[in-house]
């Protein structure tokens, strides 16, 4: 997986790491905590700019969340809550965990929005309820921006530093990742077979 997301984003540049965060923020097939340190792997080798890195990270992440955050501010809470009674088992994400979503923002408002970028699957959510709210763009913008901001810097910044130790940390990594995604591979398959299409 070190290899492969490496050699993607060696072949695509920043492209790539912009595609990258998005798919992760609107459905996380490869989380952000490899795709920008390996990005920052790339920048301290000097394939690419580290600046360039940090932003193309930051833009992939802030379309993703606005993705959600669009589609719930025009559907509204209930509509999408429907929705995923038919067809959340190929997002896995249930009609319970939008009231989730929902309630944790009504009790954090912004805050969720701004922290909420450092806390896996958390992120992918949290526009959602901003969205139900009608959180103003211009503020979704500033919490979301300086929270993708925060995030993407300091993954891409540890890939940059650590780019010394690229062979030691890819013995480590590589192993580590792909059992990471076998897992994350086996827990969609079992939240797809085990979904339930109750209200709840």
């Amino acid at each position: 997986m070190f290899d492969w997301i490496t050699g993607l984003v060696e072949s695509g540049g920043y492209l790539a790491i912009a595609l990258l965060m998005l798919a992760e923020n609107v459905f996380p097939p490869i989380p952000s905590e490899l795709i920008m340190p390996l990005a920052g792997f790339s920048a301290a080798r000097g394939e690419l700019n580290i600046l360039l890195v940090i932003l193309a990270g930051i833009a992939g992440a802030m379309l993703g969340a606005l993705f959600w955050y669009g589609i719930a501010r025009r559907l509204g809470q209930e509509r999408l809550r429907r929705w995923t009674e038919a067809h959340g088992r190929w997002l896995t994400l249930s009609p319970e965990e939008v009231d989730h979503a929902a309630d944790w923002f009504g009790r954090h408002g912004g805050k969720a929005v701004l922290f909420g970028h450092f806390v896996p699957a958390i992120r992918t959510l949290v526009s959602i309820p901003a969205g139900f709210a009608s959180m103003p763009l211009p503020a979704f913008l500033l919490f979301t921006g300086i929270g993708t901001a925060l995030w993407t810097g300091m993954l891409a910044g540890v890939g940059y530093v650590l780019e010394d130790q690229h062979a030691r940390v890819a013995d480590y990594v590589n192993p580590a990742s792909n059992v990471v995604m076998g897992a994350l591979l086996l827990l969609y398959l079992y939240r797809v077979a085990t979904f339930r299409k109750g209200a709840g």
